[in-house]
């Protein structure tokens, strides 16, 4: 594998074309909102904190907006297609199943931001338009991303509400134990084979984001199948975008399965942020969520090339997390497996000390995993 980007330059906001705050929200169309926001609170110990449908005047759609720390996901569903957002979700659904269809980002100034994006390339789906109510007023605008994902630009400096004005505030499902992750630490988007490159300069032209990581050669390989992936991000580090396309192999990768299953590009899983991953993955599988398996090999020489970290080795072997290290420090985390019944959409748990990679040493054995779950489905 070759790492060949130089690393990411964290500046200052003022000085940025396209400065940024973090990531707003992941926001998935389902087929049923409310299945899901229980999932969610059951299975990743989320917060259910806001609600909007037909009880709040969205005769449409019903939308569940769940938090963990600085993470949020929403949560929405087709009540009645009659209208063109009801059209789309119903469509969606029908030709992705539950997927991401928003990688929205909250920006300081969502009309400059829009303005700039614009200008520099990026097909605009919504100008900037206001919503208000008591809570005060969020800005809003919305661009275009691959596949039929969207960026929605949130300026809630002048906003204090659960989430957005149309949206009333809701208790928990479940009431949440100790917190599981507490930060949205990346997206990754599948792209079709020879399109990496293009929504990579996209990135860098439309939002000024840096080239943080490149992945290729035959390190990003196993026996049977390959990928390529290179990872954008902002100035400051907040919001990470990894960008993988296939390559050709002996066989099907996992993200030619993805893109046949999911009919096209999308989000293909989203990293969380945890302090503590061993509790996390306790805490996770005690509820019912799937992890991806490592072999025992992989464990007999991790100590030699991975050194010690806060969790030990043996540890590490019985909850199956993986390990890395870079010259910034280390990193432990571990896969889920598709959380629908279509192979797609997964997550990642990630908890960082120092290291601001990806994990590349862990990449031949992640894919190995993700092969033989292919395997079992039938589709390596």
């Amino acid at each position: 594998m070759t790492d060949t980007a130089q690393p990411a330059t964290v500046h200052a906001s003022d000085a940025d074309p396209f400065p940024v705050k973090g990531m707003d929200a992941v926001v998935f169309a389902v087929g049923n909102a409310k299945q899901a926001a229980h999932y969610y609170s059951t299975a990743f110990g989320m917060r259910l904190v806001a609600y909007s449908g037909p009880e709040t005047g969205d005769r449409e759609a019903a939308s569940y907006v769940l938090v963990s720390g600085g993470a949020r996901f929403v949560f929405t569903s087709v009540v009645k297609a009659s209208t063109e957002r009801g059209r789309f979700l119903d469509q969606h659904v029908a030709a992705h199943g539950d997927g991401v269809v928003d990688l929205a980002i909250e920006v300081p100034d969502a009309r400059a931001a829009y303005a700039y994006a614009v200008a520099h390339g990026a097909k605009g789906l919504a100008e900037p338009y206001e919503l208000e109510d008591e809570h005060g007023t969020v800005v809003l605008a919305e661009i275009a991303t691959y596949g039929e994902t969207k960026h929605t630009l949130v300026d809630r400096s002048g906003y204090d509400g659960a989430y957005l004005p149309g949206f009333v505030e809701r208790a928990p499902i479940v009431e949440p134990g100790p917190r599981r992750f507490q930060a949205i630490d990346h997206c990754v988007g599948n792209v079709e084979l020879g399109r990496m490159d293009e929504w990579v300069a996209f990135y860098n032209n439309v939002m000024g984001f840096t080239n943080m990581k490149e992945f290729v050669g035959d390190d990003i390989a196993t026996e049977y199948s390959a990928l390529m992936s290179k990872v954008v991000a902002d100035g400051t580090l907040k919001v990470k975008f990894p960008l993988n396309e296939p390559a050709i192999a002996k066989k099907k990768s996992q993200i030619d399965e993805y893109l046949e299953f999911y009919g096209g590009p999308g989000v293909q899983h989203i990293a969380l942020a945890t302090n503590d991953i061993v509790a996390t993955v306790r805490a996770m599988r005690a509820a019912g969520v799937e992890f991806l398996d490592t072999p025992d090999s992989y464990y007999d020489t991790l100590g030699e090339w991975v050194g010690e970290t806060r969790v030990p080795l043996d540890e590490l072997r019985e909850l199956k997390i993986l390990a890395d290290r870079d010259e910034d420090g280390y990193l432990l985390q571990i896969f889920t497996k598709p959380v629908q019944d279509k192979p797609t959409v997964f997550f990642e748990m990630i908890e960082r000390h120092g290291s601001m990679g990806f994990g590349k040493g862990n990449f031949k054995a992640l894919f190995e995993a993700i092969e033989r779950e292919q395997e079992r489905r039938g589709n390596l």
